[in-house]
């Protein structure tokens, strides 16, 4: 396969890939002895198949380092690691090769969904269910839609692109505003609810991993919200909660699992998981989830990891006293001196109790999220990298309560709607919290930071913010370690290059696009 850089625009390589890789980035074209889809979609199962790729390998360079820097730039997380702690300084620039990894990740879910959604349907055999082509490319609605809703949370106006071979012929392509970035995302999630089929999460969960009717709804939800359309995502949200799809974990519909239990390999597309990665190692670098390795704690007497390094990302200052003690969630997310995990296992055998040390990045503690330590039959497999195959979240159903509670609040300054506080308070209680009779923003918010800690969100809560609010929270924060605390005050200006919160365009693809920098030009819609 051919390497083109991002703005040739070409058709994907997903082709070349048998659909089961993502390496490739959203504009690279297959060589000329590519697999044929002509010949390739016999059955229904070969048609299913062409998504899984979009599950997992696609989302890979997004998910192993980038995504968390987003969790450092939110204080969430700290890091002195100099290849993921540009947004700890907000120093983050296009030159950055994580940022760049990101991007691209993303552009390769764009594309490798375009080629299914352009192309599918015309190359399949007659003996395949329309069902199962209308579902599968409702699978790729849902994952472009999902791509393109992190690209213009990061980075703004982008590109809009729904079939890459628009633009083989001319690779210099302007941005979209922002509004038509969401106009796309907002129909392409209702093509996904069109197109996808109804489900049921049941404790069957190898059933359970691919996204739904509901799936979408509940992302569309999370659209709505964040461009203040509160009646819109009301309604989705309780269409989602009336259809009984999903349910908390320790809630009152499954009441003998915990909070704890989200994060085991044995519960993967648990009945509370909405969209999440489905890490499966196979051998090959970049198909396991890495996170095991990146939080998990090595000291110099112990270590939950199987590589030979740990503790890359660590918890910020902050969440290190963000919890109250009756707070369930404390446990199951930070990793605090004392704290015993009796089934971890770790270097020194199962059983382990947080040393008292500096721990992992001098935080004095670790990050306990998606760290499920050492291989076990428990923890499922590991890979030659250190890898793991428990699935990472990018929605549960916890997070589609929070919004029903935070639509029905409207922008408003209180509200005691019982509807609201039905939604709000099974979160709580869930955590082992007293229930309240009135909820504010500020309430959702912080409950949306205490529940969603380390899944990706906060910094996208920030954004959501007025900028001198989200200023003031942020510059309050000690984004330093144990041994220095350290202070930054993002800039905030409408010009990109002195806005701490865009991202800037990776250097590399504004030098082969320099549109990129023009203003953005409205998009036509068919």
């Amino acid at each position: 396969m051919k390497n083109n850089n991002l703005y040739k625009l070409l058709f994907v390589a997903i082709l070349s890939l048998g659909f089961g890789s993502c390496s490739a980035e959203f504009t690279d074209r297959p060589p000329e002895d590519a697999i044929s889809l002509d010949g390739y979609y016999n059955n229904n199962e070969q048609v299913m198949s062409a998504t899984n790729g979009m599950y997992s390998r696609t989302w890979f360079q997004f998910c192993n380092k980038f995504f968390w820097s987003l969790e450092i730039g939110s204080g969430n997380m700290y890091s002195g690691s100099p290849d993921v702690a540009g947004l700890r300084t907000f120093s983050l620039n296009g030159s950055d090769p994580e940022l760049a990894n990101g991007w691209a990740a993303l552009w390769a879910n764009v594309a490798q969904a375009n080629a299914i959604i352009n192309f599918l349907e015309a190359r399949v055999s007659p003996n395949v269910s329309q069902q199962v082509i209308d579902n599968t490319i409702g699978e790729a609605y849902f994952i472009r839609a999902t791509a393109y809703f992190y690209l213009v949370r990061m980075w703004g106006p982008v590109p809009i692109i729904e079939n890459n071979l628009d633009y083989s012929d001319d690779p210099y392509i302007n941005t979209n505003p922002e509004s038509d970035v969401y106009k796309l995302i907002e129909l392409d999630y209702l093509a996904a609810i069109d197109k996808l089929e109804s489900k049921i999460r049941s404790s069957n969960y190898a059933e359970n991993g691919r996204v739904s009717k509901g799936s979408a709804k509940a992302m569309l939800a999370k659209v709505y919200l964040y461009q203040k359309e509160y009646l819109k995502a009301r309604t989705l949200a309780e269409e989602v909660i009336s259809s009984g799809e999903f349910k908390l974990l320790g809630g009152s519909q499954l009441p003998n699992m915990s909070f704890a239990d989200l994060f085991l390999y044995k519960n993967n597309n648990n009945e509370e998981s909405i969209f999440a990665i489905q890490w499966k190692t196979d051998g090959a670098y970049g198909s396991g989830n890495n996170s095991n390795t990146q939080f998990g704690i090595s000291s110099s007497t112990v270590s939950t990891s199987n590589a030979t390094y740990g503790g890359v990302m660590a918890p910020s200052q902050d969440v290190m006293v963000l919890y109250e003690g009756a707070d369930v969630r404390g446990h199951e997310t930070v990793m605090l001196p004392g704290d015993t995990y009796p089934n971890m296992n770790t270097s020194i055998g199962i059983g382990f109790t947080v040393p008292d040390e500096d721990n992992a990045q001098a935080s004095g503690g670790g990050i306990k999220k998606y760290c499920i330590g050492r291989e076990t039959a428990e923890t499922g497999p590991v890979d030659a990298w250190g890898m793991m195959d428990n699935s990472q979240y990018i929605m549960r159903y916890a997070e589609l309560l929070l919004i029903h509670a935070e639509a029905i609040l409207a922008g408003g300054a209180s509200t005691s709607d019982p509807a609201a506080l039905n939604s709000f308070n099974a979160v709580r209680q869930r955590a082992g919290l007293s229930t309240k009779t009135s909820i504010t923003f500020d309430d959702i918010f912080k409950e949306r930071r205490l529940e969603l800690c380390f899944e990706g969100d906060y910094w996208f809560d920030l954004g959501r913010l007025e900028k001198p609010d989200a200023i003031a929270l942020i510059s309050a924060q000690n984004r330093g370690n144990i041994y220095a605390a350290e202070y930054y005050t993002p800039v905030y200006s409408t010009d990109r290059t002195a806005n701490d919160f865009l991202m800037k365009y990776p250097d590399n693809d504004v030098a082969k696009n320099p549109k990129l920098l023009e203003a953005p030009v409205p998009y036509e819609f068919n």
